[in-house]
């Protein structure tokens, strides 16, 4: 395979994204059915079912449709949703405590959980949580070929993401990932097709670095029915 870079201006130390793979990749297709068909049983890290209770009793107090913001980094993107949306609950998770601890003002409608996502999803899965909107903005691109199965749509957790329903929003800036996304989700019986993402205001701090370097953003916006996702 040749390599991809993501053209742009990189006269502010902005990194583009570099691959070993010219387009999807070649086993996406049987990485994405083998995971529709077997379910993950990985156990639950302790501090995250810890995290999740704690957040499960906040959703309660709140009486408001939820919106899960994962992957949220510093949680300013988890800000711009809750005041976008002051009638919904949202809550933003990231894995790092050195990130989130930046946030220092949260609106009433926001809490950041430090969490893996994907067992916090899986837990929301199992709890019935039905989120109204939930989006990945900036998930690590991990761009080398043999890094599939760490991309959202390479995961075994991919089936327990399209569960939990809602409005998936991805964005990237790599076009192989958006197109990757789109893919895996129409293995699974959704059709969707990735879209040059129109900066306004910047949303996250990368969105903000990649948009001030030139480079090409990507969105996915899929709205999912109630139905699991398709394995044929």
């Amino acid at each position: 395979m040749t390599s991809e870079t993501v053209k742009g201006n990189n006269s502010k130390g902005v990194r583009a994204v570099t691959s070993n793979q010219s387009g999807v990749h070649d086993k996406l297709e049987t990485t994405v059915r083998r995971h529709l068909e077997h379910p993950f049983r990985k156990p639950i890290t302790a501090h995250t079912q810890a995290a999740f209770d704690a957040a499960a009793n906040w959703l309660a107090s709140q009486h408001r449709p939820l919106l899960l913001d994962s992957f949220c980094g510093t949680g300013e993107s988890t800000v711009w949703l809750a005041q976008s949306h002051p009638d919904c609950a949202v809550i933003g998770i990231d894995k790092s405590a050195a990130r989130l601890d930046k946030q220092k003002h949260l609106p009433d409608n926001a809490l950041l959980v430090r969490a893996d996502a994907d067992d916090f999803w899986r837990l929301a899965l199992a709890a019935n949580w039905q989120p109204q909107q939930h989006t990945l903005f900036y998930p690590n691109p991990w761009p080398k070929s043999e890094h599939l199965k760490r991309r959202v749509q390479g995961s075994p957790l991919l089936p327990t993401l399209l569960n939990l329903g809602g409005i998936i929003e991805l964005r990237t800036n790599w076009r192989i990932y958006a197109e990757e996304f789109c893919f895996a989700l129409k293995i699974a019986g959704f059709s969707v097709e990735p879209k040059i993402l129109h900066v306004g205001q910047p949303v996250t701090a990368f969105e903000r670095k990649y948009h001030e370097a030139g480079q090409t953003l990507w969105q996915v916006v899929a709205p999912l029915s109630s139905h699991p996702p398709s394995s044929v």
